[in-house]
């Protein structure tokens, strides 16, 4: 108390000396240094919060006089008031007062240009944290900005900030403008607290004068001295961070001020800005980091290239524009291998991948959608020439390039608008502004396609889809040619029924379905040379009714004619729809009409297959299946999303049955289930992300069928009877494809990192589903989206679904699950289990008349042959779910029997084909019950002699000398895998089985669909097991099934990889060679996108089997290899062999030896620094696409928390760092290790957080960057070249600044700090200011006060 008495004493003197000096005109210089001595002996520390708000006080408004002003300023000058303090008290007491007080005024805005731009004294200087404390109390930040901040650097940005503000507000109000502005007012005090009236009272005539023409200059001074804070390098660097983290204030602010341009008679009357100049200075107010600023590093990489002979331009390794996109080629020739299936959408991938490298290559949108464009047709060119055989075809690849593509490239577009009509909204006054970037960006997109024409060796359309072709050329001939509609001449009228001279390509389809996704419109019809061709007179004995879809809309009913057409037809036919879509284009109508058209088409179906006849209902399901699922590509996710709700039909409200009223509908989901049933149609599904929804549409209809006893049946149009087996095995085998059920207990054992795949489960598909479902729940927004269905969008009336709503698929998923892991225990007599598998077993050896008992030394089962056969058939009118309990025992059973010779291989083979047949289902468990046995290795070997088992003699020798050939063509020694024993061909004995089952069946559509299911299984299986089990598997099919030939030699030449780790090494280090063009003696191959892929593959000579590109092998060869973090260890050291080889120009390094002692070296031994950064980036964009392919996330996770940290703690004597210790090439290692760190986790996670899998980054990042951290800080002792760490630290670092932002708002902004520390003291004081400066607001205040301390 006594403390506080004495202090108020203390400031009631200070206050007296202060009048007193006032009043006897004591120079200001005295007055301060009178009045510093008193506050020093008392223990105050200056410069003096207390003071400050003391002296303001006493000025406003009772000692508004010269002298105190000058008080006030010599009090500054002495440094015993903080000027910024001083500043913002002045602020809140003279802006509302300026009209009455213009003096006042102006001396504030003196006072501003000499301190507010000295901010360097206030950070450096003492109580900085206490003055910024009180800054705060005054201004009130935390009212105004609605966030309470504490720290003192960021409240030097908001007080700046603020500052700028209050003096644009006052400009506004000084000429009546802020009536203008969307909140009608301003945030700060600006408007005069005073009344008209008291001019009148205290100031005469002239008075009055003098003070409006004061006013006026004031406000020209104002708007002067804020363009000011923008001219200024530190300010305005500051006031960048504002709007980088201020987003929401700032887009007021900057409204304001174009106000302020648009209608100020203050700002048009200053002779020093403009308001063009000004709105140039805020807009481009200082970046953090210029993307051309060079860091360090980079300086000296250049220095280092221009004392070396390598910058020397002599040698040029620069690639084409192409390979800037290759992970996108990669990617989409990754996504036709048929074993593979995903639970999330290409689009989703793909639009993250297309975004991240145009931020990567720092391109324009023009090219980026340009490099999508090539290489989706260069995939759709390698499919012309691949091999035929069990996978996925062209309706596969048309998909990605004119549905997935389309799509993602709505994406791109929509997300831009998006953000720019929510900016829009924010600032009307800036619509027009916004309307023109989304212009821009749109008009990226019709330059890209105009370009298309100069890729005419891409274009030619599949044989397949030329008609299609055709019609889009077509229907832009029909809208240049202006032909009337009154007549109705083309009223219902085909295409194909025209006369027409025009022919179409894969550009005309592009532009067809970017017209139906609402990113395109008409007007590309009139392109140069985009209609090519002439329109024939129509004859008039053309019959003006053709079935079709015109006129399925019309009300003509489905009959067979008119099915046929609309299966063969898509919903978006250019023939249906010729008259109605190119007249109404013509009328300039909404450019959505034509998607509205096709998706009216399949609503008017889709109501038909809920509520028609039960017949008309079955040709409805048969038409969703056709070509609107397969080729309608720009309604093709619409068609999918209908198809999984097909499969889930409500329950009636007539319905009052105690069964299942999915019963009632087996016909009509049966036709679902076959219609869908194909490889291509399962890859659509996949690519579009449907396969969680149609998994969880398949599990109840799974349930159910299984559920019931096969006593009734269904006759089908076609004649066929089905049974709830039937419909059960169709569904559930569909159910398996989506998920690796096959997969044996080695993939769960070895490697260290889950191939990718393997986590597919049901109850990961659920999880996904559920997901999913409440994403889209939480998003209204997105309904409304070109690319989401309106009125048919996907909605599931029972809410998240989980494995517990189906007891009797998890019961059989538990067992199945056990098969694979564990033996069968034993089943004791008289189990319900016990006598199916009597039953089943009599049912399939019922031709044997032996009189004997097969027995099973593992389950204990046992049957008799002596049962009748009506015994086994009543006795197995079972429900599918108990009988597929019982299947693994009879397997047993019968496998044992087999073995001990009480069963010829024959008789096995034809009872496990007389199983099948009766429980197609069945085939599920066979597949796992074999597949674990062999991993299990229990069973003898069967001699595959053509006696006992079938024998492969015939081909064998064929197939091992193309596998060598296959290999060395490419590149890779084939070694010896035989292991030196007996030379009788044999298999294991389930395998053996297993192979022998298939080859049973004939190749028609019905079997296609179980092959389909067993070929991943047992191709996986054989791969695993010795050699040369494959090419015996591969042989006995070639037999069998000649035109799969080069697929079935190819699918064997697996084995080699997963026996051989020396063998994938070659085929990486031929991977990389081949795309940077050094896999030649020409030093001149050019390598790139054509090299690594090349034309597919395919029996393209006469010779037999053409070579395969080095890329196809691997991306259809390395999931064969278990071992996941071997090959990412592998790439990464393959990565740093590669920069020593684009060190020595691609040349052998023996040949570089000698060169080096010719006169010649500097001749062939030179490379320029743009060519080899290049190449580096090129090399980094192949490594990373291959390790995210070959292990998806989890093998980049491993990259950042293990392979890095790892690479960087060891000693690497062989690498290029270690041989030019701080030269080129240890910091272009640095730089390739840079790239491939920041392309990894951008393939993974995105360049942004637009993806669901962005949310896995933030803890890897977190730990990594500490990492980082620490080994800057000398906490962690690195062993690689401090060259090479220094060049990817700044590198990788400068990447994330430019091109993902959004990265370091993850991760802990003191980790950050650490980071930026860390940058500043090798020097580099610009990343480390850019690194902050794009941290979020919890790092603007480091940033601020970073721009202030260095003056950059």
């Amino acid at each position: 108390m006594a403390a506080e008495t004495a202090k108020q004493r203390l400031w009631d003197y200070v206050l007296e000396l202060t009048k007193a000096a006032q009043e006897k005109g004591t120079d200001p210089l005295i007055w301060a240094m009178q009045l510093s001595s008193t506050l020093t002996t008392a223990g105050v520390s200056m410069p003096s919060v207390e003071l400050a708000d003391l002296l303001v006080s006493h000025i406003c408004w009772s000692n508004n006089h010269p002298i105190a002003w000058k008080f006030l300023e010599k009090a500054l000058t002495v440094r015993i008031v903080p000027p910024m303090l001083v500043l913002a008290l002045l602020s809140t007491r003279v802006i509302p007062s300026r009209r009455r007080y213009p003096v006042a005024y102006r001396l504030y805005m003196e006072l501003l240009k000499r301190y507010a731009f000295s901010l360097l004294s206030l950070i450096n200087g003492p109580n900085y944290h206490k003055i910024m404390e009180s800054i705060n109390d005054v201004l009130q930040f935390y009212q105004i900005f609605g966030v309470q901040f504490s720290e003192p650097g960021i409240l030097v940005v908001i007080f700046v900030f603020s500052v700028v503000w209050e003096l644009l507000d006052a400009s506004l109000d000084d000429e009546g403008l802020l009536e203008f502005t969307a909140e009608k007012k301003s945030r700060w005090l600006v408007r005069s607290q005073d009344m008209d009236i008291d001019y009148l009272d205290n100031f005469d005539g002239k008075r009055m004068e003098h003070q409006e023409a004061l006013s006026k200059i004031n406000s020209i001074m104002a708007v002067e001295l804020l363009a000011e804070f923008f001219r200024d390098k530190t300010t305005s660097r500051i006031l960048y961070l504002a709007r980088r983290n201020m987003p929401v204030d700032w887009e007021c602010f900057i409204d304001h001020l174009r106000l302020l341009a648009a209608k100020s008679g203050s700002l048009r009357n200053s002779k020093n800005i403009s308001p063009e100049a000004l709105l140039q200075l805020a807009s481009a107010a200082r970046q953090v980091l210029s993307p051309k600023c060079k860091t360090n590093s980079q300086k000296q990489l250049h220095a280092v290239a221009a004392i070396s002979p390598m910058s020397s331009a002599g040698h040029c390794l620069a690639t084409v524009r192409s390979e800037l996109w290759l992970p996108i080629d990669l990617y989409l020739e990754d996504t036709m291998d048929g074993s593979q299936v995903r639970a999330t959408s290409a689009v989703e991938t793909l639009t993250g991948l297309v975004k991240g490298l145009q931020a990567l290559n720092e391109t324009t949108w023009q090219e980026a959608f340009l490099g999508l464009w090539t290489a989706a047709l260069r995939l759709v060119q390698r499919e012309r020439n691949s091999s035929e055989g069990p996978v996925p075809r062209i309706d596969t690849c048309l998909c990605m390039l004119l549905s997935i593509a389309i799509l993602a490239v709505v994406n791109i577009i929509e997300e831009d608008e998006n953000e720019l009509n929510g900016e829009a909204e924010q600032c009307a006054v800036s619509q027009r502004k916004n309307i023109e970037q989304v212009g821009k960006r749109r008009q990226d997109l019709i330059s890209s396609l105009q370009r298309l024409d100069d890729f005419e060796g891409l274009l030619t359309a599949p044989p397949p889809v030329s008609s299609l072709a055709n019609q889009a050329a077509a229907k832009a001939m029909f809208f240049l040619s202006g032909m009337s509609v009154g007549s109705g001449q083309l009223s219902g009228m085909s295409l194909n029924d025209i006369p027409l001279n025009c022919s179409g390509n894969l550009r005309h389809l592009i532009v067809e379905a970017c017209i139906a996704r609402n990113v395109l419109d008409t007007s590309a019809y009139m392109w140069p040379g985009y209609v090519k061709g002439r329109c024939s007179p129509i004859p008039r004995n053309i019959s003006g009714q053709v079935p079709g879809w015109s006129s399925f809309m019309k009300g003509s009913p489905l009959t067979p004619p008119m099915v046929s057409a609309l299966v063969s037809t898509p919903a978006t036919s250019f023939a249906a729809n010729v008259a109605a879509k190119y007249f109404m284009a013509l009328r300039k109508l909404s450019l959505s009409l034509c998607i509205d058209i096709s998706l009216a088409e399949l609503e008017r179906l889709y109501e038909i297959a809920v509520s028609g006849t039960d017949d008309e209902k079955i040709s409805a399901a048969t038409i969703f299946c056709g070509a609107s699922l397969t080729r309608g590509w720009s309604i093709q996710e619409h068609t999918g999303l209908l198809i999984t709700r097909l499969l889930s039909p409500a329950v009636p409200t007539d319905f009052s049955g105690s069964e299942s009223h999915l019963i009632d509908s087996a016909p009509f989901l049966n036709v679902i289930l076959v219609g869908v049933s194909s490889i291509d149609c399962v890859q659509i599904f996949s690519s579009h992300g449907l396969v969680p929804q149609l998994a969880a549409a398949l599990m109840p209809v799974c349930e159910v069928f299984g559920s019931y006893a096969p006593t009734m049946s269904w006759s089908l149009n076609t004649g066929e009877e089905i049974s709830s087996h039937v419909v059960f095995s169709n569904a559930f085998t569909m159910l398996l494809k989506l998920w690796r059920f096959d997969q044996p207990p080695m993939e769960h054992v070895r490697g260290d990192v889950t191939p990718v795949g393997s986590h597919l489960t049901p109850d990961y598909l659920l999880l996904v589903h559920n997901s999913q479902l409440a994403s889209y729940e939480d998003s209204p927004k997105n309904q409304n989206k070109t690319n989401k269905p309106s009125r048919l969008s996907y909605t599931s009336p029972k809410g998240p679904i989980f494995m517990d709503s189906f007891p009797k698929l998890k019961r059989w998923y538990r067992k199945h699950q056990e098969c694979i892991v564990s033996i069968l225990s034993g089943l004791k007599p008289g189990n319900p289990v016990h006598e199916i598998v009597e039953a089943l077993l009599n049912m399939m050896f019922r031709k044997i008349n032996r009189g004997q008992t097969l027995a099973s030394t593992t389950s204990g089962s046992s049957t008799s042959s002596a049962s009748g056969p009506d015994d086994y058939s009543l006795r197995l009118k079972l429900p599918a779910w108990d009988i597929l309990e019982a299947v693994p025992f009879v397997l047993d059973a019968a496998l044992t029997a087999c073995a001990h010779g009480r069963l010829s291989p024959r008789e096995y083979t034809t009872g496990l084909k007389d199983l099948a047949d009766f429980l197609p289902a069945s085939l599920a468990t066979i597949v796992s019950y074999f597949s674990a046995e062999v991993t299990r290795g229990l069973w003898k070997p069967a001699c595959m002699n053509g006696t006992d088992w079938p024998s492969p003699a015939a081909n064998l020798a064929m197939v091992e000398q193309l596998i060598h050939k296959i290999l060395a063509a490419t590149g890779v020694d084939v070694p010896d895998l035989s292991d030196g024993g007996s030379s009788m061909l044999t298999l294991p004995l389930p395998l053996a089985a297993m192979v022998s089952l298939t080859i049973t069946y004939k190749l028609d559509r019905g079997s296609e669909r179980l092959l389909n299911l067993i070929g991943p299984a047992l191709s996986s299986l054989g791969i695993s097991c010795p050699w040369p089990c494959m090419p015996i598997i591969s042989s006995l099919w070639i037999q069998k099934i000649k035109r799969w030939s080069d697929f079935l030699v190819f699918s064997a030449s697996q084995t080699v990889f997963h026996h051989n780790h020396d063998a994938i090494v070659q085929l990486l280090r031929v991977c990389f060679a081949t795309a940077l063009g050094s896999n030649s003696s020409s030093v001149a191959s050019k390598g790139g996108v054509g090299a690594l892929l090349g034309h597919g593959f395919g029996s393209n000579f006469s010779g037999g089997l053409s070579a395969v590109a080095p890329g196809i092998l691997y991306l259809r060869v390395h999931r064969a290899v278990r071992n996941i973090m071997f090959m990412i260890e592998e790439i990464v050291s393959l990565l740093m062999h590669t920069v020593k080889d684009i060190m020595n120009s691609g040349l052998p390094p023996e040949k570089m030896e000698k060169l080096k002692k010719t006169k010649f070296s500097m001749k062939y031994g030179q490379v320029s620094l743009s060519a080899a950064m290049s190449q580096v980036k090129l090399a980094a964009s192949l490594g990373a696409s291959l390790v995210w392919l070959t292990g998806g996330l989890s093998s980049v996770q491993a990259v950042f928390n293990e392979i890095l940290p790892s690479w960087f703690l060891s000693l690497h004597g062989s690498y290029p760092n270690r041989q030019d210790s701080g030269g080129m090439g240890a910091m272009l290692a640095g730089y390739a290790l840079a790239y491939f760190t920041v392309y990894s986790g951008m393939f993974a996670w995105g360049a942004d957080s637009a993806s669901v899998a962005s949310k896995r980054r933030p803890k890897v990042l977190q730990k990594y960057l500490e990492f980082v951290a620490s080994a800057i800080d000398g906490k962690i002792s690195l062993r690689c070249n401090k060259a090479t760490w220094r060049a990817y630290v700044t590198r990788y670092l400068s990447l994330m600044v430019r091109c993902t932002p959004a990265w370091t708002l993850e991760v802990d902004v003191e980790v950050i700090k650490r980071v930026s520390k860390g940058l500043k003291q090798w020097n580099e004081e610009e990343l480390a200011l850019a690194l902050l400066g794009i941290s979020g607001i919890g790092a603007m205040g480091a940033a601020a006060e970073m721009i202030v301390e260095t003056g950059i």
